[in-house]
């Protein structure tokens, strides 16, 4: 399948899956890998960009989520946000320190608004920061594209290579102009088309799970929430009746939750769904356990 996909590689921030959505939002399709994603598989995805996350680590700490310096050899762009902005520094040379200040909220940035990611971004807006390190020295052929009050370097670029990096996050709505980063990105600095859909995917997914199952049955075992739910859909979309959803109750759901399940999927969506009444045996097991890990195991 021949489609543009950004990879958004994920250091433990809190606004990963936002990224995620700002980019789809811009019509074009991602996925998040965790840090840990080696350097084979991101070639054999094949994305047309990549985005590193924020973090809540300092780079410079032993054991901080890191990454090959292969990946700034694949001629790739990249965009690295809070965090990896630092990391795309540290990895190619660059210095990060802590900050004498602190920079948290609603924070008036100036950017060269003639660079390529900041098109049609005013010359001062507020972004949102939310950061204890910042890049203190930029590693070579890096340039400055935006400073704060507090913060020397905001965001900086490698123009040649493609490589880019911004302190405040645009993912969030705080950032006045942060979307218009995030499209710059895809659009100016990686040239993406942006036609992909929902819709599209859905009907990727219904065709790739039809090929892999072909005429042979399969087994979903639903649990009534989201990831379950929309996966039986899909998978029942694609093959029907050969479709099987195991549903059980546990007696720790809420309560006309069990039923609601049934008639969704039994009654709504005409599934093949075996309901198991496994109340007795879970509640009977949980009985005198006041542990919540044990309780949870």
């Amino acid at each position: 399948m021949n489609r543009e996909l950004v990879l958004i590689i994920d250091f433990g921030g809190q606004y990963n899956q936002l990224i995620a959505r700002r980019v789809r939002e811009c019509g074009v399709y991602c996925e998040i890998v965790p840090y840990s994603i080696s350097i084979e598989d991101i070639k054999e995805k094949r994305p047309s960009a990549i985005i590193f996350t924020g973090g809540p680590n300092s780079v410079y700490e032993e054991g901080a989520p890191r990454l090959h310096k292969e990946i700034f050899e694949l001629n790739i762009p990249i965009l690295g946000i809070c965090y990896g902005m630092q990391l795309t520094a540290y990895i190619l040379g660059g210095e990060v320190k802590r900050a004498d200040k602190r920079e948290y909220g609603n924070t008036n940035v100036v950017v060269d608004n003639k660079n390529n990611l900041f098109l049609n971004v005013p010359k001062e807006s507020i972004m949102w920061m939310s950061h204890t390190d910042y890049v203190a020295e930029l590693p070579e052929g890096f340039v400055n594209i935006a400073y704060t009050e507090s913060c020397i370097n905001a965001a900086m670029a490698n123009v040649e290579k493609k490589i880019y990096g911004v302190q405040f996050h645009p993912e969030v709505k705080h950032s006045q102009y942060g979307f218009e980063v995030i499209k710059n990105f895809l659009f100016n600095v990686c040239n993406l088309k942006g036609d992909w859909t929902m819709s599209s995917f859905i009907d990727d997914k219904i065709e790739e799970i039809k090929r892999t199952v072909g005429d042979n049955k399969a087994i979903c075992a639903l649990s009534g929430g989201v990831d379950s739910s929309v996966a039986a859909l899909l998978v029942h979309r694609a093959i029907g009746k050969n479709l099987t959803c195991i549903f059980v109750d546990h007696g720790l759901l809420r309560k006309g939750e069990a039923e609601e399940v049934y008639s969704t999927f039994k009654e709504k969506f005409d599934m093949n769904l075996i309901m198991v009444d496994a109340k007795d045996r879970f509640l009977g097991k949980l009985k005198g356990v006041s542990d919540p890990e044990k309780k949870e195991r």
